[in-house]
């Protein structure tokens, strides 16, 4: 299914959404029990974490995609090397969108592709890593860590409807095993940011929190390297691609750049093809500038067609708007690093 329709039932409250949630909801039922059974079963020791060749701090959410679990992931991997650590991404590697995108955000931390978090910590500590960033961790509970860092995404609204009805993995009282709760924001308002991270609290009163904007910064062209202001937009018709968990964010902070925005939108992680990208430089004709996220980007450039319009991609900032003396607190519980062998 189309990620906007998807996304349609998910959010819409059209006839035919809310019966599609309807037929889903028994699937969903089953879903959250098999998720409370399992964390049961590791509260209550029936099933075993295993402790990790490194320190470990998980990235993870509650909810599928959309978080910005990848540029806050590279973000605290960029902080812990400031901090004198040698960092590794250790990630299941859905797709290599990914892994190309911390690649380029952060170039000298290794990343270790292991669907078994424990595993590929033992992995890093071989490369001579003293310290793991679990992106996409906070459901692989097989893998003990030191911290757990959850991210709600203020940009999504709507029920904790479990999947398949709804994008929720686990329900909000499943904030009560973080470390600490991260509110991320990309065209939400900042008032917007503050109320949902104090509902959130509401379910672990004793976690701290912390509210991160991932700021639009500038266009970047994907060969050339060159930078433009995103005043550039405003006036512009802009085709927007975008293979991520929520392209409305994504689309959203185009139009408050004064575009005009035209969106195509793929399932999350989508691999483009030659074809998909002949098709998009074709709708990109009729506009005046076609502009994608770096997870696209790294996916789409490769087959971008020479003769085609420059394809442009959105770089991001991550800015601590409030808790960033939380994440200072829970990233000095990491054990200092030490020697690696």
């Amino acid at each position: 299914m189309p990620e906007g329709a998807i996304n349609q039932v998910w959010t819409s409250s059209s006839l035919a959404a809310r019966m599609a949630r309807g037929a889903l909801m028994p699937a969903s039922w089953v879903y959250a029990a098999v998720v409370a059974a399992r964390n049961a079963a590791y509260d209550n020791g029936w099933l075993r974490s295993h402790e990790l060749a490194l320190p470990a701090i998980s990235v993870g959410n509650l909810s599928v995609g959309g978080t910005g679990k990848t540029p806050v992931s590279a973000f605290i991997a960029a902080r812990l090397e400031e901090r004198g650590f040698k960092p590794a991404i250790v990630m299941r590697g859905y797709g290599s969108d990914e892994t190309l995108v911390h690649a380029r955000l952060n170039p000298g931390v290794p990343v270790v592709i292991a669907a078994d978090r424990v595993r590929g910590a033992a992995e890093a500590r071989a490369m001579g890593c003293n310290v793991a960033v679990l992106d996409d961790a906070f459901q692989h509970r097989r893998a003990k860590r030191d911290v757990d860092v959850v991210l709600l995404a203020a940009d999504l609204a709507g029920p904790v409807r479990p999947l398949p009805a709804g994008p929720w993995r686990e329900p909000l009282t499943s904030l009560a095993r973080a470390s600490l709760i991260v509110v991320t924001r990309k065209s939400a308002s900042p008032v917007r940011a503050r109320e949902l991270l104090a509902h959130a609290r509401r379910f672990a009163p004793n976690t701290g929190g912390a509210i991160v904007h991932l700021a639009a910064d500038r266009l970047v062209a994907w060969l050339s390297g060159e930078l433009l202001d995103l005043a550039t937009l405003r006036g512009k018709t802009v085709l927007a691609t975008a293979a991520i968990g929520d392209p409305r964010a994504f689309a959203a902070q185009l139009t408050e750049a004064g575009a005009r925005v035209e969106i195509a939108a793929e399932r999350d992680h989508h691999a483009y093809s030659a074809a998909d990208a002949v098709g998009l430089a074709r709708r990109a004709a009729a506009a005046d500038i076609v502009v994608c996220t770096l997870k696209d980007a790294v996916k789409l450039g490769p087959v971008w067609p020479h003769e085609a319009p420059p394809l442009w991609y959105l770089s991001q900032r991550v800015v601590v708007e409030s808790g960033a003396a939380e994440l200072d607190r829970i990233l000095a519980t990491l054990a200092v690093p030490g020697p690696t062998n």
